[in-house]
């Protein structure tokens, strides 16, 4: 069972839940925060926005839940218009993306693809060009997982598709973005904690991790030198519809961090949008461990 705690407070863990893949967030019980953080009192406060990203363009992928969602609510409270790629699937979530985006009076195209295909990358691209006008930011987020203790019970199918899904989509979206980002322009990849501690229940996914880590090092010694920054970031634990749509009941009750529960959309976002702007002028090839307390390695 949970704790009795509230959802922000240390010694929280939300009950057991299961959804289909890939999940919806207004199916989740309780609700992620995606435009309030925490505050140390077990409550929650409204992101201050001062106006970071004002005027600029960024292509979120899994923009529609979780971290995804709250990355570009954040980004349309600093001042940008985001274009955000998501499963068809996701669509009620994607549209409940576009309201909070438009809220904030900044505009949301909304993308359904499959990202797995190379000519729906070059395709999103393309469209986010004509939509957007021009691309400053590239949020490389969309991800597949599905637990599986063993390697033996691990199908090579799962295996070839969390590859499609996780790695390969953030060379095609790179590749087409950057010929038309300029100096100041920056890409930004989700990584995850698993590419440090070598989750064993995730093996296909924490592999994927860790080769976003490497790609993100390799792209950014590519193009640092040419003004475009390339970071990632590496969340712990985060009540997103991931949770609840691929893991099981153990890992559920056991779904935790040091900070004595699950990180929130927001507390990630704000990592998203730090390296996203010019307060970050001099980080570029690094990974921020936005994980709830755990230190790790590298």
């Amino acid at each position: 069972m949970s704790s009795s705690k509230g959802q922000f407070e240390s010694g929280f863990q939300p009950e057991v839940q299961h959804q289909p893949v890939p999940g919806l967030e207004s199916k989740m019980d309780p609700q992620p925060l995606y435009e309030h953080l925490p505050t140390p009192d077990g409550g929650k406060q409204l992101y201050k926005a001062a106006g970071k990203l004002e005027g600029k363009k960024a292509i979120i992928t899994g923009g529609d839940s979780g971290i995804g969602r709250s990355t570009a609510i954040l980004y349309a409270m600093e001042g940008a218009d985001v274009f955000i790629a998501y499963l068809k699937q996701e669509q009620e979530d994607a549209e409940q993306t576009k309201k909070m985006v438009e809220s904030k009076g900044r505009k949301c195209y909304l993308h359904p693809t499959d990202l797995t295909s190379q000519s729906n990358c070059q395709k999103l691209v393309s469209d986010a060009l004509k939509q957007l006008g021009g691309i400053d930011i590239l949020v490389n987020n969309a991800a597949y997982r599905m637990v599986c203790d063993d390697i033996k019970d691990l199908k090579e199918e799962q295996w070839l598709y969390t590859f499609d899904i996780n790695i390969h989509p953030y060379f095609y979206l790179a590749k087409y973005c950057l010929p038309h980002m300029k100096a100041g322009s920056t890409i930004i990849n989700n990584a995850s904690i698993n590419a440090y501690i070598g989750r064993p229940d995730l093996l296909d996914y924490t592999t994927t991790k860790g080769a976003i880590v490497s790609f993100t090092r390799a792209l950014s010694n590519q193009y640092v030198g040419k003004g475009i920054r390339v970071n990632a970031v590496a969340p712990g634990p985060v009540w997103t519809p991931l949770i609840p749509a691929t893991m099981g009941d153990d890992q559920i009750k056991q779904f935790t961090a040091p900070i004595g529960r699950p990180s929130q959309p927001t507390e990630i976002a704000t990592v998203f949008v730090f390296l996203a702007s010019a307060d970050s002028s001099s980080i570029s090839g690094q990974t921020i461990h936005a994980n709830g307390g755990t230190v790790v390695n590298g």
